[in-house]
């Protein structure tokens, strides 16, 4: 299945976007760790921390349309430095804030928008850009996996980070480790392989009319939104659930690395059925499947093998669908504004990650716990599941359009 990358020149381009998302990725879905140790230092209550930690959903997801056409426009390099360096400096003065408003700035503003210039949508079109049309689905799979294995490596170093140096250490040294992706943005964009695209199909302008009016795209927005939700949810809060179990942060750290882990695999997989089956359907079982694992999780009895389980089931969904979710985007409209396009289907993601890491907050203070929460994720993910059938896409193997 990864036969398509056969040639070296192409897993040099494949493995540094990967891994530059696995230290963007890595870094950002650890934050979640750091919900309890911010609010003991600054008494701010998790309703506030998490409101923050919204505004981050909606940032990282807000900045991927405009980092892609910029991207798109005039390369991808000024855009990935500058993302790698922001993720940075957001870390690095967070231990300095001691109010909303400096969390909202620094997490929720900095981080997040530097993460999300280093992440999916400039990433993926900038391989999609220098690969030949039947590796990109496997390369998708590959970028994504590295993601994951960011969120597997840094869950663990991170609660490790917390206990042994304190959180503002953590802090500070994710920020260290973050810096050390820059030199593979040069391994991804060699200086001069950016060429400038004359305007022949109506420029940039013209393509967001066409994708305005595409019921199509529209529907893969809608699913979108779910797996945002999902995802954000569980990544903010699955250490508040593992608490309220009375179990102890370690399990929270290793089920968010067995995640990871798990969607190594899962995001390889994807990427290789982009090749072989319809994209809509696959995104259709991962989403049906999501909603049958909550469920099952809700039965279940609250150990840390019920927590483990459950993360390996969720990991192999978790980003596995940016996959097909970009081999739609591609079939529908091409690869030469991808970075624009599957960055506006980005936001609707993290528009749903904004209300899932939000309202989980709320849930919490308001309830004392996030039952209610994961009732609407079921019903979310199924809903997920049923919007990606009626998707026009062309057949596997069809060249896409205004490619």
């Amino acid at each position: 299945m990864l036969r398509a990358l056969n040639q070296p020149g192409l897993w040099l381009i494949t493995l540094s976007a990967a891994g530059i998302l696995m230290v963007t990725m890595g870094v950002r879905q650890s934050t979640g760790l750091f919900v309890s140790p911010l609010n003991t230092a600054t008494g701010l209550g998790i309703a506030s921390i998490s409101f923050a930690l919204a505004i981050a959903q909606f940032a990282w997801g807000a900045v991927q349309p405009v980092a892609g056409a910029v991207a798109d426009r005039w390369g991808p390099a000024p855009v990935l430095v500058g993302g790698i360096v922001l993720l940075a400096l957001g870390t690095a003065l967070t231990p300095f804030m001691d109010s909303s408003l400096g969390l909202i700035f620094t997490l929720g503003l900095l981080s997040a928008i530097g993460s999300g210039a280093g992440s999916f949508s400039v990433l993926i079109g900038a391989a999609a850009q220098r690969l030949p049309l039947e590796a990109r689905g496997a390369a998708s799979g590959v970028v994504n996996a590295g993601g994951s294995f960011g969120q597997f490596v840094f869950a663990p170093i991170t609660q490790k980070l917390i206990q042994g140096v304190g959180w503002m250490g953590a802090m500070w040294g994710l920020a260290l480790l973050t810096l050390a992706a820059l030199p593979l943005v040069k391994k991804l964009v060699p200086p001069g392989s950016h060429r400038h695209h004359a305007a022949t199909d109506g420029g940039l302008p013209q393509m967001l009319r066409r994708a305005a009016g595409d019921r199509s795209y529209f529907l893969l927005h809608l699913g979108f939104f779910t797996c945002g939700f999902h995802i954000a949810f569980l990544v903010t809060h699955l250490p508040g659930e593992v608490a309220l179990c009375g179990l102890p942060p370690d399990v929270a750290s290793w089920s968010l690395a067995i995640i990871g882990l798990a969607n190594i695999a899962g995001s390889i997989y994807a990427g290789s059925c982009v090749a072989r089956y319809r994209s809509k359907h696959i995104l259709f079982w991962m989403y049906a499947s999501r909603a049958v694992l909550v469920a099952l999780y809700l039965m279940a009895p609250k150990t840390a093998l019920t927590f483990y389980l459950f993360a390996a089931g969720l990991g192999f969904t978790w980003l596995a669908t940016v996959p097909p979710t970009a081999a739609i985007v591609g079939k529908l409209f091409g690869v030469r504004y991808l970075g624009t396009l599957f960055g506006l289907t980005l936001l609707s993601h993290q528009i749903g990650g904004f209300l899932g890491a939000w309202l989980g907050g709320i849930a919490i203070t308001v309830r004392g716990d996030y039952t209610w929460m994961w009732y609407a994720d079921i019903a979310l993910a199924a809903a997920a599941a049923v919007v990606n059938l009626p998707i026009r896409e062309a057949p596997v193997g069809t060249a896409p359009a205004a490619a």
